[in-house]
């Protein structure tokens, strides 16, 4: 099956490209490279040992992606293309609603115009807000999102959900990720922020690399074991495994409708300073950081129940957060050329 990878050149999009080729599957890029880089196509290739189908282009433009998917003869999309600093979003929400929703609509019609019958969403555990209880399962009510970021997703489901209700012949899956981290264990690709990084592992390797002075934890007054926000870390090849896993589910409901919904993480949870404490204690060293004051559209703690993924996925979790920490600093080490 050929496969459209929006977003393909990003982080979690690169991974699932060498997991979709190693599971047979023939993916193509569509990259506007506002939160990657070209170099991933190398790192790819020498992973791969083949090229992979890429192009530089933006999901909004209705044109150039139906062309893109009529000459490659798509069969199925997995969508990772939106903007996702949940900071930036409070900062600028029109930018993240015309992006992350006008992308997803586009993609759409794109699909219902070529026939394209199976789509992967790139959802996030966002939209459960601040849950009132954890683990979140998938039937756990959505809160208001504490950010335009966590909204994009919840109104993006909305919209998905919508389209099944009304018949279209489609298969869809909403992939609710907890947090991604690590990178290949080649070195080869892994996290590339673009800037400072607004997700917490880079800014651990970058600080123990020398290229931030220090690290600072937002926030230590949270109703947490240590103070400091809980979160449900999980390996990116892990993560890019389970798409795999959803596009074989989509490929057996051949007919009708069907729409569902998954969470991916580990289904435990760590503090941010349990996850620089193991950081320190596994690669040997000392970082520099500091307790500042909390974040705007932080939530507190979040981790979920993945016993669904297991069950219909025949997918779990496998990589620890010592061996996520390990493949991080290993990737931080090999692009700073330490």
């Amino acid at each position: 099956m050929n496969i459209l990878v929006t977003g393909g050149a990003g982080f979690i999009g690169s991974h699932t490209v060498v997991e979709l080729v190693e599971a047979g599957f023939s993916p193509v890029i569509v990259d506007n490279l506002s939160n990657s880089n070209v170099s991933v196509l190398k790192g790819l290739k020498n992973i791969l040992g083949q090229d992979v189908p890429f192009y530089q282009e933006d999901c909004n433009d209705f044109e150039v992606m139906n062309k893109i998917v009529q000459k490659h003869q798509i069969q199925g999309i997995i969508h990772f293309a939106a903007y996702k600093a949940v900071g930036e979003s409070v900062a600028e929400p029109l930018k993240y609603y015309q992006n992350n929703i006008g992308s997803l609509l586009n993609i759409l019609e794109v699909m219902k115009g070529n026939g394209v019958r199976n789509l992967v969403f790139s959802s996030s555990c966002t939209v459960y807000g601040q849950a009132d209880q954890i683990p979140v399962t998938e039937e756990t009510p959505r809160k208001k999102a504490e950010s335009p970021y966590g909204n994009t997703k919840a109104i993006a489901e909305d919209i998905l959900e919508d389209c099944i209700k009304s018949g279209m012949e489609m298969g869809i899956i909403s992939l609710r990720y907890f947090n991604p981290i690590g990178a290949h264990s080649s070195a080869q690709i892994g996290e590339l922020p673009l800037g400072v990084p607004s997700n917490l592992v880079p800014f651990i390797t970058q600080t123990a690399a020398g290229i931030r002075e220090k690290l600072v934890v937002f926030g230590a007054d949270y109703n947490t074991p240590d103070g400091s926000n809980i979160r449900d870390f999980i390996h990116v090849v892990d993560l890019a495994k389970a798409h795999v896993a959803a596009l074989k589910l989509l490929d057996k409901k051949t007919e009708g409708s069907y729409y569902d919904i998954f969470n991916l993480g580990t289904g435990r949870g760590n503090t941010v300073l349990e996850v620089i404490e193991t950081f320190e204690k596994v690669n040997q060293l000392k970082l520099n950081y500091e307790i500042g004051p909390r974040r705007a559209g932080d939530v507190e703690k979040i981790y979920g129940n993945v016993e669904k993924a297991a069950k219909l996925l025949n997918w779990k979790a496998e990589k620890s957060l010592e061996e996520s920490l390990e493949d991080a600093w290993r990737w931080q080490k090999r692009i700073s050329n330490l």
